[in-house]
């Protein structure tokens, strides 16, 4: 199976920002051997839809609504993202977790929408600085797990991805030791196999860069890299992706 590279511009660019980068991507990476994902914001999805046409770059969403249609006054439909062209979406992220307040209710809600409409889900979940030096590391991670795929059934969906996201280690410039990532991943594969009578991928994300995403990639259970600050820059985006 493919490995999958996943960029999450988060809110860090403008709209015209967000376009340039599109097109700059777009003529740097072609025939990535992994599968290439790009999260813009929502406003400039439909139009880098057009921008992506006839590329190598498939498109993902930073977060979706609970359900499809309703009166959710400022959400974003799944089924009109899958409408748009866009193939995956990122859920749970521990920002949406820990700034907007996301409970576990609410992120496997999210989760069963996005399959609804054939959407592959983007899981995130991650421990505290805390929880790590409390030894509750993979305590925390299966509760996350466990809440997020309750009762999702995926035998005729396209997948789910699980990105693990150690909190203490996004943004600052300090990931987790390559080995340690690994032991981790096999976990958070086992867990999530038991659970839906399936294997998905799971991916490691926090202050990945372009000096470091090779040490992660050649972990075996590792299937890929969520990436953040380092997929804003086209150069080191492009130099990740042929790795």
């Amino acid at each position: 199976m493919k490995k999958i590279i996943i960029a999450n511009w988060k809110m860090q660019l403008s709209f015209k920002d967000s376009l340039i980068l599109a097109k700059e991507l777009k003529k740097k990476i072609k025939n990535p051997k992994n599968d290439t994902v790009i999260c813009p914001g929502f406003l400039a999805i439909a139009p880098i839809v057009d921008i992506l046409q006839g590329g190598d770059l498939l498109l993902g969403a930073q977060n979706c609504a609970l359900k499809n249609r309703g009166a959710l006054t400022g959400e974003t439909s799944p089924a009109t993202l899958n409408e748009l062209g866009v193939k995956y979406v990122i859920i749970g992220h521990s920002e949406r977790r820990l700034i907007l307040k996301e409970d576990p209710d609410l992120i496997n809600a999210k989760t069963k929408a996005a399959l609804a409409a054939k959407l592959i889900p983007i899981i995130c979940v991650g421990e505290t600085l805390n929880e790590r030096e409390l030894g509750q590391t993979k305590k925390v991670l299966l509760a996350q797990v466990k809440s997020a795929l309750k009762e999702v059934n995926i035998k005729n969906s396209s997948g789910i991805i699980i990105a693990y996201e150690p909190l203490w280690a996004i943004g600052t410039g300090e990931p987790i030791i390559p080995f340690e990532a690994e032991a981790i991943h096999i976990f958070l594969k086992a867990e999530a196999a038991k659970i839906l009578g399936k294997k998905i991928r799971v991916v490691y994300g926090g202050s990945v860069n372009g000096s470091n995403a090779a040490q992660f990639l050649q972990e075996k259970n590792i299937d890929g890299l969520l990436i953040g600050s380092a997929s804003l820059n086209v150069q080191e985006f492009a130099s990740i992706v042929k790795l």
